[in-house]
């Protein structure tokens, strides 16, 4: 609609400063003449702004001039006070930060969408970790952060997983992500992605990198992502699955007369997959590969051993 445009408009210029016609109608997803008439009409209900031409003009709005936040209809007030996850904003140091901005926004809305901007802070909370793990400790998050804010360089002992386990590394941190209840950051050179809680000791260094301009935080993180999951399941193996099993990877679905599925699944190793299909029980028979086949037979043999001396001891 043309007046949230409008108003999106002035945000724009209010937060950013001076824009180019292109610039606004490329954040808008509108014409360059959608602009212009726009412009016009902001002018022509007395906003202070103005235009400047050549290279490095644009539109600007008069210094000093600003806005309340009357523009917000009610799903926005509602997005905006859910995206405020005071839990990862404790953890960063920001807590009371969040909540002095939350309670400026909340005094600057109407009073109609301050009732909606309540209701949605009361029916939503957000507990990132899974139910079988406590959060990990990250007592370097507050000062990992502070350098993403600042483009300081880093100086850490760094724990990993391969050998040498413990290393030093300098970091040009550029952004933190939160992932399933952990924190990473990814930093150059490179950029490679670090777990927080494996920073074993931090050392603030008196110098400043230059953030790269061309770097998308979510960009990278979705190909980082991606590129993970594909060096984690360089295996297959065939598997039976019972009526009513299911597993998320499956692919080639087939389902057999008898009611089980013939399905190929991705993994990781024979060791991870002995791990996660004996989970299953009687609910699946794996095929292929040998070697998986054959080590899940010789546990399941074991058990029943076990199990069957059990019962001669008078067990139940």
């Amino acid at each position: 609609m043309k007046s949230s445009r409008l108003v999106s408009i002035l945000l724009l210029l209010q937060t950013r400063g001076r824009m180019t016609a292109a610039q606004l109608a490329e954040e808008l997803e509108v014409s360059v003449r959608t602009v212009y008439r726009d412009v016009e009409a902001l002018g022509a209900a007395g906003v202070p702004l103005y235009g400047d031409a050549g290279h490095a003009g644009g539109y600007r709005l008069l210094d000093g001039y600003r806005t309340r936040l009357t523009g917000l209809n009610a799903d926005e007030a509602e997005a905006l006070f859910l995206a405020g996850a005071p839990g990862p904003a404790a953890q960063l140091g920001l807590g009371s930060v969040l909540a002095a901005a939350q309670l400026k926004v909340r005094a600057a809305l109407p009073p109609e969408l301050r009732g909606h901007a309540d209701r949605i802070s009361g029916r939503f909370h957000l507990d990132a970790p899974g139910w079988y793990a406590d959060g990990d400790e990250t007592p370097y998050l507050p000062a990992v952060a502070d350098a993403v804010w600042n483009s300081r360089v880093l100086h850490v002992r760094y724990r990993r997983w391969r050998e040498p386990t413990d290393v030093e590394r300098r970091l040009e941190p550029y952004g933190l992500v939160l992932k399933a209840g952990r924190w990473y950051v990814v930093a150059g050179p490179g950029p490679r992605t670090y777990r927080v809680d494996q920073i074993l000791r931090l050392a603030p260094a008196d110098e400043e990198f230059t953030y790269p301009g061309d770097f998308d935080l979510a960009a990278y993180w979705s190909a980082y992502q991606r590129d993970f999951h594909a060096r984690l399941y360089r295996h297959e193996a065939v598997v039976r699955l019972a009526p009513g099993v299911t597993l998320d990877r499956a692919t080639n679905c087939r389902t057999e007369k008898d009611g089980w599925t013939t399905a190929t699944v991705p993994i990781e190793s024979v060791d991870h997959a002995h791990a996660e299909f004996l989970r299953l029980g009687t609910g699946i028979e794996v095929l292929q590969p040998p070697e998986l086949r054959e080590r899940i037979a010789r546990t399941v043999a074991e058990l029943a051993g076990r199990y069957g001396n059990f019962r001669a001891h008078g067990g139940d």
